[in-house]
């Protein structure tokens, strides 16, 4: 990331879609559902640290080429700027297989409003890039992985009940929520 962007006093805008959503970890002034244009939320990372090892891998999300990705876009104060961005770099970067990147979000409920947030991009280079696995394949992966932050099972299904609460249908990660609870459940659409 460019040093003009950790020094500056301005507000930063951070998007959320996985577990920033439901455990962010910083301080904020607002928080608000937002969409990203032009990256989609994907199962496409394989977790060596937070939600597995090298030798028992889970699946974690990243924000992957195409399509668009509502989340949460929080604010944070100017004063927590260099802070934000040291904590996100810490938690995001263990292992470099996410970018930092500033894309432009815009406001659920104020469409014509949009702000450049800084965003977490898969790296489609490294070698933790899952890429479009099967439900099957990725079922796998949620089942066995365990990292340093707790089972991959539970951050699905902690994002997917985040998604339900927001009124976000996350097709692909509803359909393997329901797969891990071994329920059939209506899911919210």
């Amino acid at each position: 990331m460019n040093k003009k962007h950790d020094q500056s006093s301005e507000e930063l805008w951070v998007f959320a879609y996985g577990s920033l959503m439901w455990r962010p970890g910083f301080a904020f002034l607002e928080r608000r559902q937002a969409r990203l244009i032009g990256a989609h939320r994907a199962l496409c990372v394989y977790s060596f640290v937070h939600r597995g090892t090298p030798h028992r891998p889970g699946l974690v999300l990243g924000l992957d080429r195409g399509g668009n990705c509502r989340g949460i876009a929080y604010r944070v104060a100017g004063r927590k700027r260099a802070e934000t961005i040291d904590y996100l770099r810490a938690r995001e970067q263990v292992t470099r297989v996410y970018r930092e990147a500033w894309r432009r979000v815009w406001l659920d409920d104020d469409p014509q409003k949009s702000m450049h947030a800084l965003c977490y991009m898969v790296d489609c280079g490294h070698q933790q890039y899952a890429g479009r696995l099967t439900l099957a394949v990725q079922l796998h992966f949620v089942r066995q992985g365990h990292g340093r932050s707790g089972q991959c099972r539970n951050y699905v299904l902690e994002t997917v009940k985040e998604l339900e609460a927001l009124g976000i249908h996350d097709a692909d990660l509803h359909i393997l929520g329901e797969r891990l609870e071994g329920t059939h459940r209506k899911v919210a659409r």
